[in-house]
């Protein structure tokens, strides 16, 4: 962008030619079904994530072995299984750079480490089930820069087990909270109802009966009587975590203007 404007300033190309670089820099468009949004993390300060549902392998190696126009990307809700099946066709360079995590079904290629931001976000959950989903937020975070301290497995079924892993997440000072649970959904009322900064909801498609596929845990987070709670989508980790990072970077750059 700065190159555009220089050779604007310095006369080299018309207004009409820097507005068409400026369009055609911040998308790129790989074969006939992808347009790719390259200045996304630069706009909105968040990681830039493929979700996989939905895209044929196809696809997918496509935009794995031809990110040279960013340097950090996600590949989400990629079960191992998939993996396997598209590693060998990932290119060399692109493999050595990437990471695999299980647990959350992401792929990350890190051509650069993410910069560190200021700012700790903390995760919880309710029981083991909701992990993946606990984890998807994690990394999600990470590769945004942010500090992150979980604690798992706390659910109100056995409360005695929260309260001292409240006191550890408010001992290590974060500044949000994601809370992650099935069944119920009551966990996100309970730490709201204690702590003193923003909670973030996550309902998860755990439990069965009337709980099956999360919607009793979604309704009782969005009916929760604890205030201060905002309430993903079921699921939705990602969700979550961007949702964190916008506060944490709003705040930072009201600090960085000296508001």
């Amino acid at each position: 962008m700065r190159d555009i404007l220089m050779r604007l300033i310095n006369g080299e190309i018309s207004i009409e030619s820097a507005e068409n670089e400026l369009k055609i820099m911040q998308i790129h468009e790989i074969g006939d079904n992808i347009k790719f949004d390259s200045t996304r993390e630069n706009r909105v300060g968040v990681p830039e994530a493929v979700y996989s549902q939905g895209k044929s392998d196809e696809d997918l190696l496509k935009i794995i072995n031809n990110i040279n126009f960013i340097d950090n990307l996600m590949i989400t809700r990629l079960p191992e299984d998939r993996f396997n099946s598209i590693k060998n066709k990932i290119n060399e360079d692109v493999l050595e750079k990437s990471t695999y995590y299980n647990n959350a079904s992401i792929l990350t290629i890190n051509k650069k480490e993410p910069k560190k931001c200021k700012g700790k976000v903390g995760i919880i959950t309710a029981g083991t089930a909701d992990i993946p989903i606990a984890e998807e937020s994690r990394i999600t975070l990470q590769q945004a820069g942010y500090k992150v301290v979980t604690t798992y497995d706390v659910g109100v079924a056995g409360i005695h087990r929260l309260i001292d892993k409240i006191a550890y997440i408010l001992e290590e000072k974060v500044d949000i909270i994601i809370t992650l649970a099935g069944m119920e959904g009551a966990l996100p009322s309970v730490v709201a109802g204690i702590v003193d900064m923003p909670v973030i909801a996550v309902p998860t498609s755990t439990g069965y009966g009337v709980g099956e596929k999360g919607f009793t845990a979604l309704f009782a987070m969005l009916q929760s009587c604890a205030p201060g709670i905002a309430t993903m989508n079921i699921d939705n980790g990602y969700g979550a975590a961007v949702y964190a990072i916008t506060i944490l970077k709003q705040i930072e750059k009201r600090v960085n203007e000296g508001y």
